[in-house]
């Protein structure tokens, strides 16, 4: 059994927001304005992720990022391909494996992606908004640390399908 939507219950039921309700509420409210601000990205926030990773962080190969973001191999495939035929990464051949291939992110890459991380950095303070400045950071860091300890725990969730789960039904057709 499903708890109810807060604002759905009469008045004088009403206890305040429950924390799915919450999360799921930031969570749709940053889906729309990030989809919104990198529009211009291949694949918009699933390409953004997929960039920052191959940017910031020291992964492998192909199947290694696969892993990290929990994404399906086949869907990682295309979006990579999108990225690749936008000039922003490419596939290098791995020095110690050469049956695998490293993703590099390109000059034009790495351009792209500074732009777009000022704008989700906007979009996120506009949704987060409601708080003082050093909460906002809290937030950030304290959501961090729980998705990261999930994504140990389970590393096969697939965080776009995630997202998906909790868009509005009329929302979830059009993608």
């Amino acid at each position: 059994m499903s708890t109810p939507d807060p604002c759905e219950l009469p008045a004088d039921r009403r206890r305040g927001p429950t924390f799915g309700w919450s999360l799921g509420m930031v969570l749709r409210r940053w889906h729309e304005h990030v989809e919104e601000g990198l529009k211009d990205l291949p694949h918009g926030s699933r390409g953004y992720h997929i960039l920052a990773v191959v940017v910031h962080e020291e992964v492998p190969t192909q199947g290694a990022l696969a892993a990290r973001l929990g994404i399906d191999r086949s869907v990682l495939t295309y979006v990579i391909d999108d990225l690749e035929n936008a000039g922003l990464i490419e596939r290098q051949l791995d020095p110690r494996d050469r049956r695998a291939r490293r993703i590099v992110a390109t000059e034009r890459g790495r351009g792209a992606l500074a732009e777009a991380e000022r704008r989700v950095a906007r979009a996120e303070d506009h949704v987060l908004g409601g708080l003082p400045e050093q909460q906002r950071g809290v937030f950030r860091d304290l959501a961090a640390r729980a998705a990261e300890a999930i994504h140990a725990a389970a590393p096969g969730t697939d965080p776009c399908a995630a997202v998906t789960s909790v868009l509005p039904p009329a929302e979830r057709s059009a993608r």
